[in-house]
């Protein structure tokens, strides 16, 4: 007997259909002998509606009540999971994520999990029960419920797996795994059947919203073994484990592209000590995200310093940029929201030289300009410009043949 904790989605469990759908596959893994622990999102675009919703109510957001509700959208879709369950006749109990065991620090709409207590489910799978719990929430150490913030089922799932020793988690979504890139933007994109907790976490920072990326962590610090599938056609997937030999025969496992981010170049700076680290120490405590930096060679005492970040972090670090060059004596800062992100992810060029020469002639030889440039050990990141992208990614795809290669 095997112990698997399923995750769906809001796609998963957007309508009746879909949930009756879901009910007869858990009845199925039943059936085959396995016990099943179910975490659910809320249904559809429902967190997105709530959201909305609050928008028209209130300019003023508190965080506490936003996560209130929020995490109602998860407490309806487990509610009617269970009933589903019954329905095709497997008993079944939902729980919150309070009740199941879920405590974050108090840090609201993206609270972190300090432990699972989940002495409930176990009880409910020793009754032979299924267990349906809420995704994305719990409850902090102030007693006040919280939501772990976008994609945070995910992670509720495979702490789940960690606390019960499950043997896998599942991850059911609208796609059937984790292909080489977009397959709406190249068509011979192929689905791959594993790969590696490294890659995937290279992947997922690179703009690869599936899985996500807080949940990849989890899973690779606390060895749980994620299984990425599509609940729609119920079919096997791609599996994210710890790497083998034979896993690192592939130069190139995917290309990856990302639009949400935009370039600020703060010109004319000072070059001199503690600059650059006033800067970025602002920019960290307004809660803005940076991801690439590039510094240019100074002349004449001053340099520029480029960075991105989210599109949703524009004007709060371009007002952050406008405070400290009062400071420094910055000459000039521009921002352009018009880039992308398109990057080549492969744990095999730790061991093969000239991934990085190729990358650039093959964006060279398209006239595809490079802004930016960023890389890790299994990674190359380029900054280009948006309305290159797609272009970007297919030749990218080409030049490492990876419609041809068997993952």
């Amino acid at each position: 007997m095997a112990l698997y904790v399923q995750k769906f989605g809001g796609t998963s469990v957007a309508d009746a259909e879909r949930i009756r759908g879901v009910a007869e596959q858990v009845a199925r893994c039943r059936r085959r002998g396995d016990q099943v622990v179910l975490v659910v999102s809320a249904m559809g675009k429902e967190t997105d509606d709530l959201l909305r919703l609050a928008a028209e109510v209130s300019t003023d957001l508190p965080g506490r009540e936003m996560d209130m509700l929020i995490t109602a959208g998860e407490r309806k879709a487990i509610a009617l999971v269970a009933m589903a369950l019954e329905a095709a006749g497997v008993p079944a109990e939902s729980y919150t994520g309070s009740q199941a065991g879920f405590v974050t620090d108090t840090n609201h709409r993206n609270a972190k999990i300090l432990e699972v207590g989940a002495e409930r489910i176990r009880a409910a799978l020793d009754a032979g029960r299924v267990p349906v719990v809420a995704g994305a929430q719990g409850v902090s150490t102030d007693r006040d419920v919280t939501f772990l913030g976008r994609g945070g089922s995910d992670t509720t799932a495979v702490a789940l797996a960690k606390a019960l020793g499950a043997d896998a988690c599942e991850l059911y979504t609208d796609v059937s795994g984790v292909f080489t890139t977009d397959p709406r933007v190249v068509s011979t994109a192929r689905r791959m059947h594993a790969i590696t907790f490294d890659e995937m976490l290279e992947m997922t920072a690179a703009g690869c919203p599936k899985p996500a990326m807080r949940s990849v962590e989890y899973a690779h610090r606390h060895g749980v073994p994620l299984h990425v599938r599509s609940a729609f056609t119920w079919e096997p997937g791609t599996w994210v484990v710890e790497e083998s030999s034979d896993m690192e025969a592939a130069l190139i496992r995917s290309v990856v592209a990302d639009s949400s981010e935009a370039k600020i170049t703060v010109s004319g700076v000072p070059d001199e000590p503690g600059v650059a680290a006033r800067l970025f120490r602002d920019l960290a405590d307004a809660d803005v995200n940076v991801d690439m930096i590039v510094q240019n060679v100074s002349e004449g005492g001053v340099t520029d310093i480029s960075f991105t970040v989210p599109h949703t972090d524009l004007d709060r670090a371009i007002s952050v940029c406008e405070s400290q060059s009062a400071v420094s004596g910055a000459q000039k800062i521009v921002s352009d929201h018009r880039i992308a992100k398109v990057s080549v992810v492969g744990a095999g060029m730790k061991s093969n030289p000239g991934v990085a020469a190729t990358v650039f002639e093959v964006l060279a030889s398209h006239g595809i300009n490079i802004e930016m440039i960023s890389t890790s050990a299994i990674r190359i990141s380029c900054v280009i410009a948006e309305d290159s992208a797609d272009q970007a990614v297919q030749v990218l795809h080409d030049a490492f043949e990876l419609d041809a290669t068997t993952f």
